[in-house]
């Protein structure tokens, strides 16, 4: 599992001009899926991103978690964190998981997110998608299990 978060004052994802989720400050984040990826996994990730100390505390230091700040998160599915782009030109995604069980590990990682009291929206799962978003910091991290 990888993920690829960063610090927001706004997200917007649309597919075919609806949108789909919308947060005003919080997380965008991008997961990506690998084969082999488990639940426990997903349960470690939420977390870790519910718990992460990441935005500004009154001292302008990183000492704020997303529960801290009451944030939201806008989760994007990516399978292309797992593209391989070592050999030739174009990206292979063997280490990618089977759409059906990332959708369902997006899915759980999403409803955990929202079990904490996290508002929690989404992108459309295997949609082309057009996501909008200002950063803060900007802040960027990279979390994989």
């Amino acid at each position: 599992m990888k993920i690829v978060i960063q610090r927001v004052k706004y997200a917007q994802v649309k597919v075919d001009d609806q949108i789909t989720g919308q947060i005003d400050c919080g997380l965008l984040i991008y997961l990506g899926i690998a084969k082999g990826d488990t639940v426990q996994q997903a349960d470690f990730m939420a977390d870790k991103i519910a718990n992460l100390r990441i935005f500004a505390d009154e001292n302008d230091k990183m000492n704020r978690s997303l529960l801290d700040v009451g944030g939201s998160v806008l989760l994007v599915s990516q399978f292309t964190l797992y593209g391989d782009c070592r050999k030739g030109r174009r990206p292979g995604f063997d280490l990618a998981a089977d759409p059906a069980t990332a959708e369902k590990l997006y899915l759980y990682l999403g409803e955990k997110l929202a079990k904490n009291n996290i508002n929690t929206q989404y992108g459309k799962f295997a949609a082309n998608m057009q996501v909008t978003s200002l950063n803060d910091g900007p802040v960027t991290f990279i979390l994989e299990v």
